[in-house]
């Protein structure tokens, strides 16, 4: 008997659980991707088996966000998804034929990368003034992590104490899919740490799960919370419309290639699975020598 497509969902998303052990906000992504061509298929074609779905409605599905202005960007990330999904059935033989097969992914424009410059970054740092008491100290140490690391803002939060080597410098992060790669640390965020580990344990201030960053109460901190803080010290000394901890993911990368960083290094220690995805820290670095080249040479 053909599956549903709402039982076939249930089995993938279970698949990247417990085989892929994706983080919770990936599957969360997917289930959400997958929900909504679900939703448009029952409205548009009724009931459908996963195993007669076809390319046209696929075709129709994302014409129909087209027509809602969702963006190309967007569009491309959901079609992404029900690529996986019909990868995982084409695996499990609940298909014989993907109906995203041929399927061609619409044409979006390459935007480059939004980040703080290097003199905006050094006052926040030696300028802006972080509250002398425990919460002041965590809000100073999230910063410096997520610029002098590169951090995305979940592997941050879900870093452990026990993920510190002080003896080497270094951090171990787990990224995307629980891959783990090694950080090295300079002296001054290895001071920073040490500082921070030894008040929070004269503070007694522990997570039972041993995260490293934690509340004036002991609690670990949240997205919100991280999203708040950035955008508020940072506002402190950008104009930037964009001041999320992502930025500063953007920030280190740029200031990295800007300086001469082998970008199979920066690839490294973002945690990018492809070359491809790094390579637009380059097309910053070009952007940037353009807009010198026009400031300061007579016949630009």
């Amino acid at each position: 008997m053909p599956k549903s497509f709402d039982f076939s969902v249930r089995s993938f998303l279970d698949y990247l659980k417990f085989q892929k052990r994706y983080s919770r906000n990936t599957i969360i992504s997917y289930q959400n991707d997958l929900t909504g061509f679900g939703v448009f298929m029952q409205a548009q074609f009724g009931e459908t088996p996963t195993a007669e779905i076809k390319a046209a409605f696929v075709r129709s599905w994302m014409a129909s966000m087209k027509d809602e202005g969702i963006t190309s960007k967007s569009i491309n990330r959901k079609l992404s998804t029900l690529k996986s999904f019909f990868k995982h059935q084409l695996r499990e033989e609940e298909v014989k034929v993907s109906p995203v097969t041929g399927i061609i992914s619409p044409k979006i424009s390459k935007r480059l990368p939004k980040y703080i410059e290097k003199e905006e970054m050094q006052v926040l740092f030696n300028a802006v003034e972080f509250s002398s008491d425990f919460e002041g100290m965590t809000n100073r140490l999230a910063l410096e992590l997520l610029y002098h690391t590169g951090m995305r803002q979940a592997e941050l939060l879900n870093l452990k104490e026990n993920h510190v080597d002080l003896s080497r410098s270094s951090l171990k992060v787990l990224g995307k899919g629980s891959k783990e790669r090694i950080i090295p640390i300079g002296n001054t965020m290895m001071g920073s740490l040490k500082h921070y580990l030894a008040e929070k344990k004269k503070e007694g201030l522990a997570t039972p799960e041993g995260h490293l960053l934690v509340s004036a109460s002991g609690n670990k901190l949240y997205a919100k919370y991280l999203y708040n803080l950035t955008t508020k010290y940072l506002s402190m000394v950008t104009t930037s419309e964009k001041k999320s901890p992502h930025v500063l993911r953007h920030t280190f990368a740029t200031h990295l290639t800007n300086n001469g960083a082998d970008i199979n290094a920066v690839k490294e220690l973002l945690g990018h699975s492809s070359l491809a995805a790094t390579q637009i820290y380059t097309h910053n670095n070009i952007a940037k020598l353009k807009e010198i080249h026009k400031k300061a040479h007579p016949r630009a």
